[in-house]
């Protein structure tokens, strides 16, 4: 089921790690999202062992984590996969829902391999502690490639929620895609044109300069990955491109938060 959804996430510049619960070990550290490192971390995780007498601290696996959490853009994304067991450490519930006061614009979303009513009922109480929550059965995912789509799709690019293009940024006082972001925009096109219905691409700048300058320059960008995507062969009448001006998401009093402010993110209607 990792390896499905792997292979099924678009490579639109994410950022991403992966751990285990039991026992609490990371097996891919923090960094650029990479299919083949991420599956290099799917591959190492033990299975085949005898299941017995196992003590799951999965409270302490999600707390453990609190720093990657801190460092993810929003909004982000938690993928727990889980048979829900519990049986050491502080409670997962209550972890969960001290994660979402502390870090806003996280989601927990669940994959289910529950075998026992306790177990489900644990995931379930997780995936209620937020309506932006996507809970599915893992049984179901290992069955059908279009239910893996779906969950990929809801999860990483759902309606309502922007996509953050992470890589598609532009050097100062420009509009100019570079060759990574013509790559990510590749990847952008594809979903796009899979997904169908009309989207928003919004622009935005760094807080330097006049507020007129940069509403014409953002939109300067919106319109620059709209051109891009047209002629990748997402139609021209599902992209609206607005401008939206400076930008304060990331701190403007570093130059790296002012690069990844100098933006285009995709509005999904």
């Amino acid at each position: 089921v990792l390896t499905s959804v792997n292979q099924t996430i678009p490579d639109l510049g994410y950022q991403g790690s992966m751990h285990s619960f039991a026992n609490v070990k990371t097996l891919v550290p923090y960094g650029a999202w990479d299919r083949a490192g991420m599956q290099a971390g799917i591959d190492a995780l033990p299975a085949g062992g005898a299941i017995f007498g196992k003590m799951t601290p999965m409270g302490d696996g999600i707390a453990a984590v609190s720093g990657d959490y801190a460092s993810m853009a929003r909004p982000a994304a938690a993928i727990i996969v889980s048979d829900g067991a519990s049986n050491q450490g502080v409670d997962p519930v209550a972890e969960a829902a001290a994660v979402y006061q502390a870090q806003p614009g996280i989601c927990f979303h669940v994959i289910s391999f529950a075998d026992t009513e306790e177990g489900q009922a644990t995931l379930d109480k997780i995936a209620a502690l937020n309506n932006c929550s996507v809970a599915v059965k893992g049984a179901d995912l290992l069955a059908s490639q279009e239910a893996v789509d779906k969950f990929v799709a809801d999860v990483f690019y759902g309606g309502g929620e922007a996509l953050v293009l992470h890589g598609v940024n532009f050097a100062f006082d420009s509009y100019a895609l570079d060759a990574k972001a013509q790559g990510i925009l590749d990847e952008a096109a594809a979903v796009l044109k899979d997904k169908g219905g009309n989207v928003v691409l919004e622009g935005w700048t760094d807080s330097i300069g006049s507020d007129a300058y940069n509403k014409r320059l953002s939109q300067n960008r919106a319109n620059s990955v709209k051109s891009y995507l047209v002629k990748q062969g997402v139609p021209a009448a599902s992209l609206a491109a607005q401008g939206r001006g400076k930008s304060f998401k990331y701190d403007n009093a570093n130059e790296e938060g002012r690069y990844l402010n100098r933006r285009v993110e995709i509005l999904f209607k």
